[in-house]
């Protein structure tokens, strides 16, 4: 294998995970869910997200593997969100892309960002 192929390959696996994780939307719940289980609209609430948007990305990230789901039937029913375990091994990777951005990132441009 030449070393072009190798490094295409290794691309590969960054591009294939980033496209797994990477909308904005799953990043905020997957990050947000790193702090424990939620109910829904505990969820909405603190990524501000529309119910639409999350329940579609809840249902992604469940099918993907991400995250699971609990139902409660007592009055009133209520629905939990947790991450899985694949979910919760993304707490380096946060915490890595965290420290890289306050070395890396302008406290202005990340206020920016934070903005949109």
């Amino acid at each position: 294998m030449s070393s072009q192929e190798r490094y295409s390959e290794e691309a590969c696996v960054v591009i294939d995970s980033l496209e797994q994780i990477g909308s904005q939307w799953r990043l905020i719940v997957l990050h947000d869910l790193q702090e424990g289980e939620k109910r829904f609209n505990e969820l909405k609430r603190s990524t501000s997200a529309s119910s639409r948007t999350l329940s579609r990305v809840l249902d992604d990230l469940g099918e993907m593997g991400f995250v699971n789901r609990r139902l409660e039937e007592d009055a009133p029913v209520a629905t939990y969100y947790s991450l899985t375990d694949k979910g919760e091994s993304l707490g380096p990777v946060f915490e890595a892309i965290e420290e890289w951005a306050g070395d890396w990132l302008d406290p202005e441009q990340e206020q920016s960002l934070l903005a949109e």
